[in-house]
């Protein structure tokens, strides 16, 4: 089975002025293409041919002779994870995650302070995540490179992408402008 590259949820430039339509076209358009097309060509013909991108992230995590197929297919789904996350304008958790929320966190206010600092401080490139785990626990962790939540047995709710090609075109080299302007702007729960 090839994978195809998942259309946008969202017109290339409905997400003006806070991400261009020239780092979606880069960023969806040449990146996460790239890893889809990459991972197409590594598993032809394979056992992991058959499987899901997280059928596929499951079975090569961890195992270096896998790295290339983990790392394309990781990206692939946290990429088109990330598209998800986002909306114009934004939206407030709702409902149960709201409550789930304000349970492990305390507050809104303290999950998006803790989800703001992890993505910031994430050293080079990689990616911020809220997650649940199996007891259904809420935390905010972040991962380097390629690595997701999926390999780890850990549900993503919401995350945000913290490679500079997400963000260098319209930020240049101010993550911290670019995590606030995801929180407050465009993260979608």
């Amino acid at each position: 089975m090839a994978f195809d590259l998942p259309k946008l949820p969202f017109a290339e430039n409905a997400l003006e002025p806070y991400i261009s339509a020239q780092t979606i076209q880069f960023h969806y358009g040449k990146h996460h293409r790239t890893y889809v097309e990459n991972l197409n060509k590594l598993i032809h013909e394979t056992a992991f041919d058959k499987m899901s991108l997280v059928q596929i992230i499951q079975e090569t995590a961890g195992k270096a002779e896998y790295a290339p197929i983990f790392n394309n297919a990781a990206q692939a789904f946290n990429h088109e994870f990330f598209w998800n996350c986002m909306v114009p304008e934004g939206s407030a958790p709702q409902g149960e995650i709201k409550e789930k929320i304000n349970r492990y966190f305390g507050s809104y206010d303290k999950f998006c302070e803790e989800f703001q600092n992890a993505a910031v401080s994430q050293f080079g490139s990689g990616w911020a995540w809220l997650v649940e785990d199996k007891s259904g626990k809420l935390s905010v962790i972040k991962t380097s490179n390629a690595d997701t939540p999926v390999a780890h047995g850990l549900k993503p709710i919401v995350c945000v992408d913290v490679w500079e090609h997400a963000y260098y075109l319209d930020y240049q080299n101010r993550r911290v402008d670019f995590v606030n302007t995801f929180i407050t702007h465009l993260m979608k729960f």
